[in-house]
């Protein structure tokens, strides 16, 4: 079914069909006013249906419909149909001169030709529709799919909580109270566990809880650094009821400190967060090593991220992947509102 939509053959058998039902109603045509009008009637008619049908499906629907501009989308709508009836209207009169016919009037030609036209644009709605609850369907079972593998492997994975947590206490009750840095070193890592183990089990959280785990993150990894290497965190904008897939973002930030580069001097991590109008701005860039290819580069994080994103936020996103001979830099932007 899959291989039927993506190579087109639901339009072209719509169309055959169409095309041939029209032949076989207008077939007396041939008789009364020559072949050659004839396919003229199913040339004008149907490339008329075509450009009416598509009109509404590649444009008006995705640019009004779906972003709930009704009062627009009728009016583009309406002026399609007027478009198509006046034209098709001009054809029936000049075609009755010669197929011996007897003239109607103009609203008799408006309302078959309005009629024959609400229908195919009905009928194209409900399939395109059609269309898209299925693989609207497939999506859902995909990430069911992928949401039960992540938690199998979570489980596996899972020690006792209760154990780990009492254990980090007890560690940092043995850290000298005035060794600062190490206690707020092993907070943050508390931090960032709990929220790994109780707070990502929901479909979405509070985007303002996923930063604050990649500044943790971050934050970490200064520590590993020495003074050669140059990492930045920077956020802009207002989070408000924002919310995000829990370590959807994760990947990127750790692609970065696995791949950057380890020069004497000139090694850079920076992380940018920008959120307006719901729209999150992600850019991330890391120096690397001349000789690493792309696909050293990105890895597994990125392809697992890739993956996640068609699944959780089709349609709703963009990933774009630009490596340099230095640099690599992968700019994601998210729409937020679902």
């Amino acid at each position: 079914m899959e291989k039927f939509w993506k190579y087109k053959l639901d339009h072209l058998t719509f169309w055959v069909i169409t095309v041939g039902f029209h032949f076989y109603t207008a077939a007396s045509l041939a008789e009364t006013a020559g072949w050659v009008h004839l396919i003229l009637e199913i040339i004008i008619r149907n490339g008329l249906l075509a450009l009416l049908i598509y009109a509404n499906l590649e444009y008006l629907v995705p640019k009004y419909v779906q972003q709930r501009k009704f009062l627009a989308y009728t009016v583009g709508l309406t002026a399609c149909f007027v478009i198509y009836v006046l034209a098709k209207d001009t054809h029936d009169a000049f075609l009755t001169v010669y197929a011996g016919r007897v003239p109607l009037t103009f609203w008799q030609y408006s309302f078959y030709n309005f009629s024959i036209a609400l229908f195919y644009v009905t009928f194209s709605l409900a399939l395109q529709l059609s269309k898209a609850w299925y693989f609207q369907r497939q999506r859902l079972r995909e990430v069911e799919i992928e949401r039960l593998n992540t938690e199998l492997e979570y489980l596996k994975a899972q020690i006792n909580p209760h154990f780990l947590f009492n254990s980090l206490n007890t560690i940092f009750f043995q850290i000298d109270k005035a060794n600062v840095h190490a206690r707020e070193t092993l907070t943050k890592f508390s931090d960032m566990l709990r929220y790994q183990l109780y707070e990502c089990n929901e479909k979405k959280i509070p985007l303002e809880r996923e930063i604050q785990y990649l500044r943790n993150y971050i934050d970490l990894q200064r520590l590993r650094k020495d003074e050669k290497y140059e990492i930045e965190f920077i956020t802009t904008g207002h989070w408000g009821d924002a919310t995000i897939s829990p370590l959807l973002l994760l990947p990127l930030v750790e692609n970065a400190f696995k791949y950057v580069s380890h020069f004497s001097d000139r090694n850079r991590v920076k992380v940018d967060l920008k959120i307006g109008n719901k729209e999150l701005h992600v850019r991330v860039m890391n120096t690397i090593e001349a000789q690493m290819t792309k696909a050293e580069v990105g890895g597994i994080g990125l392809k697992n991220l890739k993956r996640r994103l068609e699944l959780e936020y089709h349609g709703m996103h963009s990933l774009e992947i630009v490596q340099t001979e230095d640099r690599f830099e992968a700019n994601l932007k998210l729409n937020t509102r679902q």
